[in-house]
C-alpha cells in the first residue's frame, strides 16, 4: 500500500514537472527483472522508473541516502536497499555482500530489481564506467537456479533543471541470463562477470545519447534534422541521433580537421537560427495566407478565453514558483542534483501552497470558499503551465513567421546555407555509414 501510494504521487508530479516521453522495446516486464539505467540525475533517475511499471520494484541506494529526514524514511518503506560506496564508507564495503544477497534474493523471488551500474550520479555527456555489481547480483540469482532478464534504460534529459523540460525515456531489447550450475567457479566465474557486465555495458550504450563534450549536443540536432529534411525522415528518431554522435566521434578521430570544419560551419548556422528564435524544421514551413489566418484566429480565441484564467493562476502561485527557482540557485549542489532538488521542493512546497490557499479561502468565504479551492487549484496550476508553455511555442512560431516569412532575403540566405550544409552532411553519412556497421559487427 505504501509503495503503490509513493509511486502515484511520485509518477503524478513527475509527469507535471517534465514532458516525459516513453520508447519501448519490450512492454512484458513479469517475472525476475533487473532495471539498469544510466545515472544525469540523481533521485530523478530511479523515480522514472515508477512511470515504467506498475509492478513494485527494489531499488539499491547509497547509504548516506537512508539517514537523510523524510527520504531515508520512504527510502526504507518502498523497501530499498542499501548500497556502501567506498568514498562514503570505506571500512563497511564487506557489507555489500549482504545487499547483492538481498537483491538476488528478491530475483529468485520473481521480483524486479533496479539498479545503476555507474555506481554514481553525474553530469558527464557520456557513460562512466560500468560496475560489476549488476553481474554479480545476477550471478548470484542464476547460482540459485533463477534465470533473469537485464532491462537497459536510457535517460535523455533535455535541461534536466529546467520545469517542463523534455526526458527521453528508452527501454531496450533484454538480456537473458540463464541459471548456472556450481560447476561455474575461479577464473571462469570471472570471465562470466566480466562478459555480462560488458553486455549491459553495450546494451546502456545502444539506450544513450553518449557525447564527447555538451557542445556536440547542439551539433548533433541541428545535423540531425537537416539531414531529416534532406530525406524526408521523421524529426525525431534516438537511433539516428545515436548513430550521429558516433559518427562525430569517429570523424573527430579520423579526420579532426575536416570534424572541426563541419562543427564551426553547422554550430554558426545554429547560431543564426537562433538569433531568429528558430530552428532547421522553420525552414521547411510554408507560409500560406490561409494557415496564417487560422494561426492568428486560433490563438486570439484562446487569448480571449483562456488568459483570465492563466493570469488568475499567475497571481496565486507567483510566490511558490520564484520562490523554488530562488531556492535553486541560493542552495549549493553539483549539476546532476540541481533537478532533484527542484522536483523534491515542488512536490512539497504545491501541497503546502494548496493547503494554505484553501485554508485562506475558509477564512473568507468559509466553507464554499475551502471547496472551491480545494477543487479547483490544481486543475487551475495545470491549465496555467498547459497555458504557459502553449504561449511560448505559439510566441515562437509568431516570431519565425514575420522573421523568416516576411523577409525573403533572409529566410534565402538560411535556405541556401542550410541545403549546403545538407549535401556536405550527406556525403559524410554515406562515407561513414559502412564504417560505422563494420565497427558495430566487430566483436567486443
Amino acid at each position: 500500500m505504501f509503495y503503490r501510494l509513493v509511486r502515484t504521487i511520485v509518477s503524478m508530479a513527475l509527469g507535471m514537472f517534465y514532458r516525459v516521453e516513453v520508447i519501448r522495446r519490450v512492454d512484458d516486464f513479469a517475472g525476475p527483472v533487473m532495471f539498469v539505467g544510466n545515472h544525469p540525475n540523481s533521485l530523478i533517475d530511479p523515480a522514472m522508473v515508477f512511470m515504467l511499471t506498475d509492478r513494485q520494484v527494489t531499488f539499491l541506494a547509497r547509504e548516506p541516502l537512508f539517514r537523510v529526514p523524510v527520504l531515508g524514511w520512504i527510502l526504507r518503506g518502498v523497501g530499498a536497499l542499501r548500497v556502501y560506496r567506498k568514498q562514503d564508507h570505506p571500512g563497511l564495503m564487506e557489507k555489500n555482500e549482504g545487499t547483492l544477497d538481498a537483491a538476488a534474493g528478491a530475483l529468485i523471488a520473481q521480483k524486479a530489481i533496479t539498479i545503476f551500474p555507474e555506481g554514481k550520479s553525474h553530469s558527464a555527456p557520456q557513460l562512466s564506467d560500468i560496475k560489476t555489481g549488476c553481474a554479480r547480483i545476477a550471478l548470484k540469482a542464476a547460482r540459485g537456479g533463477q534465470a533473469l532478464r537485464i532491462i537497459p534504460i536510457g535517460l535523455t534529459y533535455a535541461q534536466k533543471h529546467l520545469f517542463r523540460s523534455k526526458v527521453h525515456v528508452e527501454v531496450g531489447e533484454p538480456i537473458l541470463v540463464q541459471a548456472v550450475g556450481p560447476e561455474l567457479a575461479g577464473e571462469a566465474e570471472q570471465e562470466w562477470v566480466r562478459s555480462l557486465t560488458n553486455r549491459v555495458g553495450e546494451a546502456m550504450r545502444n539506450v544513450t545519447i553518449n557525447l564527447e563534450t555538451w557542445e556536440d549536443l547542439d551539433l548533433i540536432h541541428t545535423a540531425d534534422r537537416l539531414f531529416a529534411l534532406r530525406n524526408g525522415y521523421r524529426e525525431k528518431d534516438s537511433e539516428r541521433l545515436r548513430l550521429f554522435a558516433r559518427g562525430a566521434s569517429f570523424l573527430r578521430a579520423v579526420d579532426p580537421e575536416r570534424f572541426d570544419d563541419l562543427k564551426e560551419d553547422v554550430l554558426s548556422f545554429h547560431s543564426r537560427l537562433e538569433v531568429v528564435s528558430s530552428s532547421a524544421g522553420d525552414l521547411a514551413v510554408k507560409f500560406e495566407g490561409r494557415q496564417v489566418r487560422t494561426f492568428v484566429l486560433r490563438n486570439l480565441s484562446s487569448l480571449l478565453f483562456g488568459f483570465p484564467l492563466f493570469a488568475l493562476g499567475m497571481v496565486l502561485f507567483f510566490l511558490p514558483y520564484y520562490f523554488l527557482k530562488g531556492l535553486a540557485l541560493a542552495v549549493p549542489v553539483s549539476r546532476d542534483r540541481v533537478g532533484t532538488l527542484k522536483f523534491i521542493s515542488a512536490v512539497i512546497m504545491v501541497p503546502l501552497w494548496w493547503t494554505l490557499l484553501s485554508a485562506a479561502a475558509w477564512s473568507l468565504w468559509g466553507i464554499p470558499g475551502m471547496v472551491v479551492f480545494l477543487t479547483g487549484t490544481m486543475p487551475l496550476a495545470i491549465f496555467t503551465l498547459y497555458f504557459l508553455e502553449r504561449r511560448r511555442a505559439a510566441f515562437n512560431d509568431v516570431v519565425a513567421f514575420f522573421k523568416l516569412g516576411n523577409r525573403a532575403g533572409l529566410r534565402a540566405h538560411l535556405l541556401t546555407e542550410g541545403e549546403r550544409l545538407q549535401e556536405e552532411i550527406q556525403r559524410i553519412v554515406e562515407e561513414l555509414k559502412p564504417k560505422l556497421e563494420a565497427e558495430s559487427r566487430q566483436p567486443g
